[in-house]
Order: C-alpha cells, then structure tokens, then sequence
C-alpha cells in the first residue's frame, strides 16, 4: 500500500477526531451548579384554589427560579389582581418561594415556604405558608401529593363575621389571628405521539369561616373543595392549557360574603363558581 493511497483514511481520521473528541467532552462535561429557569404567562382569568383573584378577568403572571444542583431552590412568582384580590388596595400579588426538592424512592420530594406578598396593599395581608409536595409515576401517569399550612396569622384571621360588616368597616374581631390547611393531588398523562397532556386537580381548603383583613380570606367559607379538568398542549417552548375550574362553594353559601365575595363588590355573582380558563405560558 502506498503512501498515496493512505491519504484518504487518514484525512477521515483527521476530520473525525474532533467531532469524537467534542461528543466525549459533551458527555462527560457536569451539568452546572446552578441553574435558571422562568415563565410568563397570560391567563383569562387567576383562579387559587377556585377562587378567581382577578374578577375573572385575564391575568398577567410570570415568575424565575434559581435552582442548586444540590436540590435548593429560591424563586418568585406574581400576577396581577383584581376585585376580590386587590387585598386593601394592592393590584398586585408577589410570591417569594424557597424550599429543597430531593430524589425519595422512585419520586421526588420537594419541601418548602411562600410568602404571599401584596405590594401597595393594607397592612396585615401578607402571609405564609409552608409546603410538602410528593410525585412519582404509576404506568403512564405522573402523580402529585401536596399539603400546605400556614400557620395562625393577623392575615388569616376573622376580622368580620359577614359582608355586610365589612361593607360598613364594622369589625367582629379586629386583630383575630387564623390558620389555613389545604390539602391537594395532581394527576397528568402525556397522549402518546401527541402534543397533548390530560391534567386533572383537587384540593380541599380549611381555615377561615368569614372575612380577614380588608375583607379578603383564603377559605372564605371555612372549608371547600375546588376541582379543574384540563389538557395541555404543547409546542416549541408555549403551552396552552384549557381547563375547566370549579368549587363546591354554592351562591346561597357565599351569600353571607357579599358584597365583598363577588365580582366588582357588587353583591352579585359567583367568583368561585364554573368557569372554563384558558392560559399560554412560554418556559424559559
């Protein structure tokens, strides 16, 4: 064999040897200590646990998370209000969020706090909360346990016994302190060859019978179920999702609530009642 003829390979070789060397770098270079992820999102309307916080009108919301690759995380989370969730005058809800997710089993468990903030707003509507949140899969579908307590606060407390109270500034127990428990599990299956994911919520509220600070409250009725049934779609990096929300909370039940528990204060209308909503969020 001549020199001539061992060009070839050897040019092949030559060409090859980067593109080798670039595939091990990638596989075995780690993943970085740190990393960033975030959304923004434009809703129809801001339901929290059924309860729309936006007088079922669209909602802007965005939020940024900065994760350690030892499973500690700190992130931020805010939408727009209105209605029923201006909590005193803030048009504003910002969440600031901290807690640790770890490997358990064959899921992952992720625990942590909120703090619910509502700049511009009264004071005595900001609070916290803590959670435990638990998923793994079972067949195709991806499962979610959580539970979230905040503790006995000024924000949760009993202010007014009713609406009409509160419409006249007339307090039942000014200062009153109350806790909150809510209970909840997600369920979502990915269609398979498919854009599609089918996601389905409930969730079970306990705490406050009546209106806090500013006439607002987490379990206006004390305790409540809220539901949603929904899908995804998903495509380069947006997802839409349309889901169907809904409570147990009946208009004869809020009726002692109102005004305040009502679209635009009028006393008229369920914010807690079926609806369907539609949200496009963009991950980065």
């Amino acid at each position: 064999m001549t020199f001539t003829s061992l060009l070839p390979a050897v040019s092949l070789i030559a060409l090859a040897a980067p593109a080798l060397a670039q595939s091990r770098t990638a596989e075995t270079t780690p993943p970085p200590p740190v990393t960033v992820s975030g959304s923004a999102t434009i809703a129809s309307d801001y339901r929290f646990r059924g309860v729309s916080q936006s007088d079922q009108e669209m909602a802007v919301q965005g939020g940024i998370t900065v994760a350690h690759q030892s499973g500690v995380y700190v992130g931020t989370w805010a939408s727009n209000l209105a209605g029923w969730g201006t909590f005193g005058g803030a048009n504003m809800e910002l969440d600031l969020i901290g807690g640790v997710k770890r490997p358990i089993g064959g899921g992952t468990i992720d625990v942590g706090l909120t703090w619910y903030m509502y700049p511009g707003g009264a004071d005595r509507t900001d609070f916290a909360e803590p959670y435990a949140k638990l998923s793994g899969t079972a067949g195709p579908a991806t499962l979610t346990a959580g539970v979230a307590y905040a503790p006995r606060q000024q924000a949760l407390g009993r202010w007014y016994r009713t609406g009409a109270d509160a419409a006249a500034g007339t307090y039942t127990d000014p200062g009153a302190k109350g806790h909150n428990l809510d209970l909840w599990g997600d369920g979502a299956v990915a269609v398979p060859g498919t854009p599609f994911t089918a996601k389905a919520h409930v969730g079970h509220s306990r705490g406050q019978n009546g209106l806090g600070p500013n006439a607002t409250a987490v379990a206006p009725t004390g305790r409540y179920w809220d539901w949603s049934l929904g899908a995804d779609a998903t495509w380069r990096g947006l997802t839409l999702n349309v889901s169907y929300v809904d409570t147990d909370i009946s208009n004869a039940e809020a009726a002692y609530l109102r005004p305040s528990f009502s679209r635009g204060q009028d006393g008229t209308g369920n914010i807690a009642g079926g609806t369907v909503v539609a949200a496009l969020t963009a991950a980065f």
